[in-house]
């Protein structure tokens, strides 16, 4: 059992991004620190090289953990209102297995935190390991200032269970793309308890959305009523941090970035909303409207700076009306699926 470490979901879709938060990782929060990649899916024989070449870096292979996330995804989201409707189909997004991110709980490390693989390590993690010694979870996001109706869990149906307020919901909001804990959290025990919960009280009523690995997992942390800190919410103004790629304005000091207000530091750039595909092209070469793509290609390339595009091109006509096209089929194929 080691003392700490890092994990992250990947397959081989996600690879260059893997390779820059690995490398990010190394460079900024430890070269020695453990990292273990837990598999998205069986499409892995890049990731599976990628970590042979690391001495620090392990894959997840715990098959029974995974396979008790998976069946309780699949259940408990069977059950969901918006599984009901005929109109939404059951492929792609919905058949998503992103809850295996909580195998983290199943895994080697007595304390870990957690990053999504498109993500970008911009720190040491001393102080938010310190903090576990307090509390079992760890969020660095800005989701509790999220309106009632884009929040994570529905309030108004949680408020009329009589058994929270929305004073007592709203800190405990979060996002999934990052986060500390603890080895040993929801055990088959808990999760057993969980799916009583949500299928046979109607539970399931207070996820708002579908298939949704955050808000399922908002739904887990508020119901098992342990302690729970989220940096944005720190009394210590240092803490409160963007960390968004698409929303957030930072300041690069040599390929470290720090908030534009008072030059806080931050614990990871989220390249949320930007597809695996659009880091495929830009690291052949192309011009993606990615923000912060020079901290990304720095990172992605740190150990091969001679593949790393000399110049980034704008696809031609022909390309882009090619993407056009398949955007358009892939959603006549969805709607009939």
């Amino acid at each position: 059992m080691k003392a700490v470490g890092i994990y992250t979901l990947a397959n081989d879709a996600v690879f260059d991004q893997l390779v820059a938060l690995l490398n990010s990782i190394e460079v900024n929060v430890s070269p020695d620190i453990p990292v273990c990649v837990i598999p998205y899916n069986d499409k892995i024989d890049k990731v599976k090289r990628e970590i042979q070449s690391r001495k620090n870096v392990t894959l997840f292979e715990n098959r029974e953990s995974i396979q008790r996330w998976d069946k309780f995804a699949d259940e408990v989201w069977a059950v969901h209102p918006e599984a009901k409707q005929g109109n939404l189909s059951r492929n792609g997004w919905y058949l998503s297995p992103l809850l295996r991110k909580l195998c983290a709980f199943d895994g080697e490390f007595e304390k870990f935190v957690f990053y999504d693989a498109d993500s970008l390590a911009m720190k040491p993690l001393d102080n938010l390991l310190d903090k576990l010694n307090n509390y079992d979870f760890i969020f660095d996001d800005w989701e509790h200032k999220k309106s009632r109706e884009n929040a994570a869990l529905d309030i108004t149906v949680i408020e009329n269970s009589g058994l929270y307020k929305e004073e007592n919901i709203r800190p405990k909001l979060h996002c999934s793309s990052f986060f500390g804990s603890k080895k040993g959290i929801f055990a088959p025990s808990e999760l057993a308890a969980f799916k009583k919960l949500l299928i046979e009280e109607n539970e399931i009523e207070w996820v708002r959305k579908w298939w949704d690995d955050a808000f399922l997992f908002n739904y887990m942390t508020l119901r098992c009523d342990r302690p729970l800190f989220n940096c944005t919410l720190s009394p210590n103004g240092q803490e409160r941090t963007g960390n968004c790629a698409n929303a957030d304005p930072f300041v690069n000091i040599n390929n470290v970035l720090y908030n534009q207000e008072g030059l806080k530091p931050i614990y990871r750039l989220h390249y949320m909303s930007y597809s695996s595909r659009d880091f495929a092209r830009l690291c052949q070469g192309e011009d993606v409207n990615i923000r912060y793509r020079n901290e990304f290609l720095h990172y992605r390339f740190l150990k091969e700076p001679e593949k790393r595009p000399k110049q980034l091109k704008s696809p031609n006509i022909f390309t882009k009306s090619n993407r056009v096209l398949q955007k358009v089929a892939n959603k006549i194929q969805a709607g009939i699926s």
